[in-house]
């Protein structure tokens, strides 16, 4: 059971805003990460959309939020809201 426990810390976090709150428990986030262009090196904006799982209903557009990765929930849900950062 410790393996398991060990595996569990290992899903991945990304923060990010709110940019939909129009679904029962969920909200859509985007984040935007900074990598370089695989060819010519540039840093670029990366923006990606994860549908969050919000059983409480506490993010609000615009809100920062933390968010991990989880079970599939549903056909696109994948992700858990862990906290708020900022209203």
């Amino acid at each position: 059971t410790t393996e398991a426990a060990a595996a569990r810390n290992l899903r991945k976090e990304r923060v990010g805003q709110v940019i939909g709150v129009k679904m029962q428990k969920t909200v859509v986030v985007e984040t935007t990460t900074r990598v370089p262009h695989p060819k010519f090196g540039k840093i670029m904006k990366q923006v990606k959309k994860f549908y969050v799982h919000d059983e409480e209903s506490v993010a609000k557009l615009g809100d920062t939020v933390r968010i991990t990765e989880t079970r599939p929930l549903s056909k696109l849900k994948r992700w858990r809201l862990l906290e708020v950062v900022k209203h």
